[in-house]
Formats: structure tokens, C-alpha cells, sequence
């Protein structure tokens, strides 16, 4: 599995500007509200789910929006979805919960298991935050490098607008 040191040697390749802090470690959306406040750009929640067909899913959304995981697989095409394990998403995209962030998608380039869905509020904003394969630190990225870093890991996000519950394009 790739590190967080291989993740910012990638993002430095693809010539990402990007800008890391490291913080005490974040578990859950809603902690940590200070250190978001010192850094600029749309903060990020991350849920690693499994559906019903056992297809897995990582969705990105900015950290306020409100998901309706009863309505979402309807919008997505997916079956029902719940939440995958621990050890499910340590084994595919080597993290540990609380550490889920849309780079964890360095460690599934090879076999493309996860499906990857980014909340329009993230796919339009100037900058976007997510933690770096762990949550002792937040890494900032503008649209160019989160693009090409999609793209350098083999990845096109459907993108979402969870106001409207719709795939967007």
C-alpha cells in the first residue's frame, strides 16, 4: 500500500500545488472545527460504503452536505448501500477509519474495485481539503492537480449534487 509520503511524491510529480498541516488526529466530521478554520478551501467528509452486490463506493462530499444513504443508491445505480468494514477499506484502500480521504484511490489504481463519487460543492470548488492517508494532517489541492491526480490514478468521479440528489453531466 502506498504511504502518505508516495501520495505527496505523486501529487509533486503531476506538479499538484498543494499545502499539508498537520493536526492532532480527526475521527469525525464536526471535530477539529478550529483547524478547518485555519486552513482555506471546501473541507470534506468521506464514507467508504458497500452495496448490496457487494460493489464499494467512496463518496467525497463537502462537509456540511447532508446524504440521504436511504435515496442515494436510487441517484448512484447502485443496490442498497451500507457501510463497508474496517477491514474492508484498510484492505482496499489502505486506511483506517477515520483516515478515509479521496487519495486513499493511490491504493486501489491496480485493481479499480472502489467507485468513486464527488459532491459537485467539491468538483466546483477552487480548493478542496482532504486528509492525506491519515488524519493527523490535511493536505489542500486546487481543481488542476485533484484532476490530474484523478487521472493519474486511473479514476473518473461521477459527480453528484446532493442539494438535488442528481448525477451531474
Amino acid at each position: 500500500m502506498k504511504s502518505r509520503a508516495d501520495l505527496m511524491a505523486l501529487l509533486a510529480s503531476l506538479g499538484a500545488e498543494t499545502s499539508t498541516v498537520d493536526h492532532p488526529a480527526v475521527f469525525r466530521v464536526g471535530e477539529g472545527e478550529e483547524i478547518k478554520a485555519a486552513i482555506s478551501g471546501a473541507h470534506t467528509k468521506n464514507l467508504f460504503l458497500k452495496d448490496a452486490k457487494g460493489q464499494l463506493w467512496l463518496i467525497s462530499a463537502a462537509d456540511h452536505t447532508q446524504i440521504d444513504l436511504k435515496r442515494l443508491h436510487q441517484v448512484i445505480g447502485s443496490a442498497r448501500l451500507s457501510f463497508g468494514s474496517a477491514e474492508l477499506m484498510e484492505a482496499t484502500l489502505g486506511v483506517t477509519p477515520g483516515s478515509v480521504t479521496a487519495f486513499a484511490l493511490i491504493n486501489d489504481q491496480a485493481d479499480h474495485r472502489v467507485r468513486f463519487v464527488l459532491d459537485r460543492v467539491l468538483a466546483e470548488a477552487d480548493r478542496v481539503n482532504f486528509h492525506p492517508l491519515t488524519n493527523t494532517a490535511t493536505t489542500g489541492i486546487g481543481q488542476p492537480g485533484l484532476r490530474a491526480f484523478f487521472g493519474a490514478v486511473g479514476v473518473a468521479p461521477m459527480i453528484v449534487d446532493f442539494s438535488e440528489m442528481a448525477v451531474v453531466g
